[in-house]
């Protein structure tokens, strides 16, 4: 991880949007102490779009760029003069919702407001440059609620559509929205760079603990080999410790398995069964919070339960997915219930969980292809856990990498 490149990008980045004014290529804290939560999006309309005067507007958001009242913000936005709205950027699941993981919309024409819909899905560098270039916009907006995992794919939809940007030579803002699982710590492993894909490009740990304007903010001064001009508008009335719950905001699943904010709690330790042959409930009303499979009994609650792991317990569960891992089958395993999201640490709780999987269950397996290792970001997890080691050893393993992360990740943060 290259220094920090604050000096360099003193002048060739806009002003990041607080409730003051702050000077170019820095930023102010946003306001703390009780404030009704306000996103960026909130704010930067209450400042009647003045960010976006005289330019073509581009919108990159999903089903998430919702206002208060739910209205999309791209309705809002097109049925205002006081912004020149040209194009809509889909990323996976796409613009409206309508596609599965792995999926997008494809280039339409909008039925809701007839404007031209164009597929960032599987695309980067210059190909999606020349999206960009096509739309005819001036300025790429960035709206979209993240979860707050690395392997969650809007943060590196993010990451690419900022380096697309700068090829095409297009100015990025992006609108913050909370982090739904606070923004307290990093946890987990930082990715290796030889292990890059689209559930990690660049080396952030599993659960990152920024929100979507600091991640761009990393990006930019950390990663992107030239920094794009890049505008940032924070919230107000946002802290670091707070869980969604306290945002007043609608909760809109930013895909079709995060149906609530409890999802995206255990989200980044759980996804990690995704690189199983275990069911990560996927089909059922719980992803990520059931698990299980056939063959698996009480025995994995109560081995879990052993650990005694802080703020959850684990519940022995039956379900049959209705899609997905074994669809239309009964299976068994485990549901996990937080009772205290403070104590809670999401990224230990999925490593002893697959540690005692393994332990208790003679047919557990890794996906073939090793998916597991691009989710952690290494092959260290897989191949310690194979040999034997036990949670608190394999959580050791990444201390130090995750104590540079954090010491990095310091110097981006907007918010206390």
């Amino acid at each position: 991880m290259r220094l920090s490149r604050r000096a360099l990008l003193t002048g060739t980045t806009a002003a990041t949007l607080t409730a003051g004014s702050a000077p170019v290529g820095r930023a102010a804290a946003a306001p703390a102490g009780g404030r009704r939560l306000r996103t960026g999006f909130e704010r930067l309309a209450a400042g009647g779009y003045a960010l976006l005067d005289g330019e073509r507007v581009g919108v990159v958001t999903n089903p998430t760029g919702v206002t208060r009242d739910v209205r999309h913000i791209v309705d809002v936005m097109h049925a205002d003069d006081r912004v020149d709205l040209a194009a809509v950027f889909g990323p996976e699941h796409g613009f409206r919702g309508t596609a599965q993981a792995g999926g997008s919309e494809g280039r339409y024409d909008d039925p809701a407001t007839g404007l031209p819909v164009y597929d960032t899905y599987q695309k980067s560098g210059r190909p999606l440059a020349d999206v960009f270039t096509a739309s005819g916009v001036d300025t790429v907006v960035f709206d979209i609620q993240d979860v707050g995992a690395r392997f969650y794919t809007y943060i590196w939809t993010l990451y690419d559509c900022m380096e697309a940007a700068l090829l095409a030579g297009k100015r990025f803002v992006v609108l913050d929205r909370p982090n739904p699982v606070t923004g307290r710590s990093a946890r987990g492993p930082v990715l290796h760079k030889e292990f890059a894909t689209f559930v990690g490009r660049q080396p952030i740990s599993q659960a990152h603990g920024m929100t979507v304007a600091e991640l761009a903010r990393l990006f930019n001064g950390e990663f992107l080999t030239t920094p794009v001009p890049l505008d940032t508008v924070a919230m107000s009335g946002w802290g670091r410790s707070d869980f969604y719950d306290s945002s007043g905001l609608p909760w809109v699943p930013p895909s079709p398995n995060m149906p609530t904010p409890d999802t995206a709690l255990v989200y980044s330790g759980t996804c990690l069964f995704e690189g199983t042959n275990l069911s990560e409930g996927r089909g059922t009303t719980r992803p990520f919070e059931l698990l299980g499979a056939e063959g698996i009994d009480r025995r994995w609650a109560e081995a879990v339960n052993l650990l005694r792991l802080p703020g959850v317990h684990f519940r022995e569960a039956y379900f049959t997915p209705t899609f997905s891992k074994f669809q239309g089958r009964t299976v068994g395993g485990v549901q996990i219930h937080v009772h205290d999201r403070a104590a809670y640490d999401p990224v230990r709780t999925g490593v002893a969980l697959l540690v005692t999987a393994k332990s208790v269950w003679s047919g557990f397996a890794w996906r073939p292809d090793h998916w597991i290792d691009k989710l952690t970001g290494s092959a260290r997890v897989r191949t310690m856990i194979d040999a034997g080691a036990g949670t608190d050893e394999v959580v050791a393993g990444w201390q130090d990498e995750l104590a540079e992360f954090r010491r990095v990740r310091r110097e981006y943060l907007l918010y206390g």
